[in-house]
Order: C-alpha cells, then sequence, then structure tokens
C-alpha cells in the first residue's frame, strides 16, 4: 500500500464525517421537534402560535447532539469495514 492511496482514504475518512455530522445534526434536529410534538400532545401542552411544540428547543438540542454522534459514527464504521474487506480482497 503506497502513501497516496492510504492518503486518499484518510482524506475521504474527513469528507464523510464532515458531511455526515452536518446531516446528523440537522435530521437529529428534526427528529427531536417531532418527538417533541408527540410528546407535547400526550401532556396536552398549548405551545405557543409560532413555536412548533412546547419545549421542543431542549429536544432539538438533544437530537441534534445525538445526531452529530451516531451518523458519522455509522457511516465510518461502514466505510472503515468496505477498507479492510477492499485490502484484504488484494
Amino acid at each position: 500500500m503506497t502513501d497516496a492511496s492510504e492518503e486518499f482514504r484518510m482524506s475521504r475518512r474527513i469528507g464523510v464525517g464532515c458531511v455526515t455530522a452536518v446531516a446528523g445534526l440537522f435530521s437529529g434536529g428534526m427528529i427531536g421537534v417531532f418527538v417533541a410534538k408527540v410528546v407535547g400532545s400526550i401532556r396536552g401542552c398549548n405551545p405557543g402560535p409560532e413555536l412548533p411544540a412546547c419545549d421542543w428547543h431542549v429536544y432539538a438540542g438533544i437530537g441534534m447532539l445525538i445526531g452529530v454522534l451516531t451518523l458519522p459514527v455509522l457511516a465510518l464504521n461502514r466505510l472503515l469495514r468496505a477498507d479492510k474487506a477492499d485490502r484484504e480482497s488484494d
């Protein structure tokens, strides 16, 4: 294995990690707001006229944190397994 192929793999991991971190941030936030709407409807709370749900910011923040951590880990894990299988087949 040459330095160029290892450099390519490293830059690919960094790129995939950064893109999936942004995607995980936004998707986790949206899922968090959805959970806030469900919890709010079960609790019977009445959000303000411009708000999507009661305490939506707490749920969105937690969802963002979970998303920004889990999506890159899952994507990089899959990428590393594919790289390992590719190296073993050579």
